[in-house]
């Protein structure tokens, strides 16, 4: 945790408010998001229990199961879920645009630009909070392996194709969700507790309740005071008032509610298959009925707050601005998700339970590489982010006192003018480092001269009243011996450098997975049977 988000959550706990943590948006919002609110099963997380799920604030729709244990109305619940989820995706899948992408060329090796299709648009699908992206992740696994009759006639339990379908794009979304920065798959909690800090920590954050009564106390009381009540307050039948943010559920309602209007549901099922007559299965049917439908009503209780909470949350962050590189990484997102349709329309099996050495290695690069650009894009777009850098000596910003022109020593001189920049920042400098301004949206970089010894002669620079630091500037600046226009700060110019790059660099290349080097288990399906059985017993094994 940075110094500046200890200081805003000290100020939550003096104010009984939430801070803002930013004074911008940094995630991508949809116009027309899927809000997908799950409960599961105590003691089975693969179980669901139910779902609030749709596009509309005021028309979700609730698919329920009644019995967990039953695998028949669980397939019937993922197909319920299919249906919602699969067209929504299609809508997006339609529209495209023409698009510019670089590859390599598999007869000459080079990098080429090729025209491809692109989505105009992607789905976005939101979850109460980091449990429920688990449980999507989950959902995906357990679904996009399932065999349907089509493929298998003989398979046991055969499941709806549809299933396999849904299971591959909930597997897709939540591998997204892995990746720093993207937006196809946020947890609600994750959103707010990134732009707002409160008095509490990150872990009771994740309680989506708590979370908004520090953003959004009632009038006259304080954040702790209401989130404490959204915690712990229970009603006449002993149910919490705010229940969590899914997929769980609270021990009381389990064993007071659930349970028993599951054995209602138990016993008029089987009394149901008992029946000799039509009169008495009349009869026993309105009572399967009944229970049905005190069964749906209680799972509606349990995710309907937490329906409501998602959209309070998503109206919050509508209120703030976005931020202007949050449409970057979208058309990363969008790049992602055509590339995942392409897929699936050309007939590729669907993901691997395991990834091989080469495409794990290179989703862990991928994943730091897009960490490294979140955060400095963060900070480029939010002075309060910017702000936390620069206290922990990682930028800083500064008034310009003099520029000196001079040139490098070279057969064709460059300009390589003499900035020297007054800071109240300490930056952790040291001797040719490298620091970055942005200069109309492109990194322009400097080098560290030293201090000015003139105007700073305590301690190497480091008097009361700031540092005067000497930077020579060392492209963006044009070809020509004389600077473009604006290339050069001014005198009184007020800018702000960054000891970190804004552009990261791409990682060594990587082998194809079909020449995986032995030392890492050699290529694909190499080996695989061997592998998994158990060495020999020997006379040394046995004592």
């Amino acid at each position: 945790m940075s110094l500046i988000s200890t200081l805003a959550r000290l100020e939550a706990m003096s104010t009984g408010r939430a801070q803002p943590a930013a004074t911008v948006r940094h995630r991508h919002l949809s116009e027309r998001p899927l809000v997908f609110v799950p409960l599961t099963t105590a003691g089975e997380a693969g179980a669901p229990l139910g779902a609030l799920v749709g596009t509309e604030r005021d028309a979700p729709r609730l698919l329920v199961v009644d019995q967990p244990r039953d695998r028949d109305l669980r397939f019937a619940f993922l197909a319920e879920l299919a249906d919602v989820v699969l067209p929504y995706v299609d809508e997006y899948a339609e529209g495209v645009e023409a698009a510019e992408r670089t590859q390599t060329d598999p007869e000459t090796g080079k990098r080429v630009k090729v025209e491809v299709d692109l989505c105009t648009d992607a789905p976005q699908l939101i979850v109460p909070s980091r449990t429920g992206i688990e449980f999507v992740r989950l959902l995906g696994r357990s679904m996009r392996f399932r065999r349907t009759a089509e493929q298998d006639p003989d398979a046991p339990y055969p499941a709806p194709a549809r299933v396999p379908l849904l299971g591959r794009w909930l597997t897709h979304f939540a591998e997204r969700a892995r990746v720093p920065g993207s937006s196809l798959l946020p947890a609600m909690t994750e959103l707010l507790s990134r732009h707002w800090a409160t008095g509490q920590s990150s872990l009771e954050d994740q309680h989506l309740g708590a979370l908004l009564a520090w953003i959004d106390p009632p009038d006259g009381e304080s954040g702790a005071e209401a989130a404490l009540r959204a915690e712990l307050a229970r009603d006449a039948h002993g149910q919490l008032v705010c229940p969590p943010a899914g997929p769980a559920t609270d021990p009381a309602f389990d064993n007071r509610l659930l349970a028993p209007a599951m054995e209602r549901y138990d016993r008029a099922r089987t009394a149901l298959a008992a029946a000799e007559d039509g009169i008495e299965a009349d009869l026993r049917l309105g009572e399967l009925t009944a229970a049905e439908q005190q069964i749906r009503a209680l799972v509606e209780s349990r995710t309907r707050p937490t329906w409501e909470a998602v959209w309070r949350g998503i109206d919050l962050l509508r209120a703030l601005p976005e931020a202007s590189h949050v449409a970057d990484r979208w058309t990363r997102d969008r790049w992602s998700f055509t590339s995942h349709r392409d897929r699936v329309a050309a007939g590729e099996p669907p993901q691997p339970r395991r990834d091989d050495a080469v495409t794990a290695a290179n989703k862990l690069a991928s994943r730091e590489r897009e960490q490294a650009r979140l955060d400095a894009q963060e900070a480029l777009d939010d002075p309060l982010v910017m702000a936390g850098r620069r206290l922990a000596g990682e930028a800083f910003a500064g008034e310009v006192t003099d520029v000196v022109m001079a040139y490098s020593e070279s057969k064709r001189p460059s300009p390589r003018p003499l900035v020297t920049v007054r800071t109240d920042d300490r930056p952790h400098l040291g001797e040719r480092i490298k620091v970055y301004r942005s200069l109309d949206g492109k990194p322009q970089t400097a080098e560290f001269v030293g201090y000015d010894e003139g105007a700073d002669r305590e301690g190497a620079g480091q008097g009361p009243g700031g540092v005067t630091l000497v930077l020579r500037l060392l492209d963006k600046m044009g070809r020509g011996k004389e600077p473009e226009p604006g290339s050069v700060p001014e005198k009184g110019d007020r800018l702000c450098f960054t000891l970190f790059e804004h552009d990261q660099r791409g990682g060594p290349t990587l082998p194809d997975p079909e020449e995986t080097p032995w030392t890492h288990g050699g290529p694909p399906g190499e080996g695989a049977a061997v592998a998994e059985v158990p060495d020999p017993m020997t006379e040394e094994d046995v004592l």
